[in-house]
């Protein structure tokens, strides 16, 4: 069973989860934002992996602590609940449409945290009640503490909610395929990732 679970508290954030990375898609997140709870749910059920997700943060200064620590958080249970990676895809790609938003994302897990993140947000928030741009600072979290390499591209798009859900639906996408067990061995010519 691959799973993990982690809690992390510093004066800004207070974050509590369990992962099952071969379940079946099932999230229960709290993070005291509506729309970060809409985005984690939707990876939750597009990357089959079940979270459970308590976070307390000073939502009343802004959402960025809150934000981007979950994705410091989300990143070392994905890391964990891997092990030493044996048989698994590590290479993927996806691509998500959500109506005019079309979303690329392209993972490699592979020891090396390195974060591309291609989007650009014209419109602002579009009544989401969060700056897109914090979603950028989530995914560099995420990969620095998952260890593993991530390049998101928009490809078009205008709204930034459709935006924002096309990325994270298309990183849940490839994060299926790329933990996937498809072999025995650790998928390096190295020995070790």
């Amino acid at each position: 069973m691959r799973s993990s679970e982690i809690y992390r508290e510093t004066k800004e954030t207070s974050i509590k989860i369990n992962i099952e990375l071969d379940g079946k898609g099932e999230a229960q997140i709290k993070t005291g934002i509506p729309f970060f709870d809409h985005m984690l749910t939707s990876l939750a059920k597009h990357s089959s992996i079940d979270i459970k997700l308590s976070v307390t943060g000073d939502i009343e200064v802004d959402y960025h602590h809150t934000i981007e620590d979950t994705g410091i958080v989300l990143g070392a249970a994905i890391n964990s609940a891997l092990g030493d990676k044996k048989g698994i895809e590590r290479f993927s790609d996806a691509l998500v449409p959500l109506d005019e938003a079309l979303s690329r994302t392209v993972l490699d897990i592979s020891g090396r945290p390195f974060l591309h993140f291609g989007a650009e947000f014209r419109r602002g928030d579009d009544g989401s009640g969060v700056n897109p741009y914090l979603f950028e600072e989530f995914f560099r979290g995420l990969v620095n503490s998952g260890m593993f390499t991530l390049h998101i591209d928009l490809i078009r798009g205008d709204n930034s909610h459709h935006i924002v859900e096309s990325i994270f639906k298309s990183f849940a996408k490839a994060l299926k395929k790329a933990i996937k067990i498809t072999g025995e061995d650790i998928p390096s010519s190295k020995g070790k990732l």
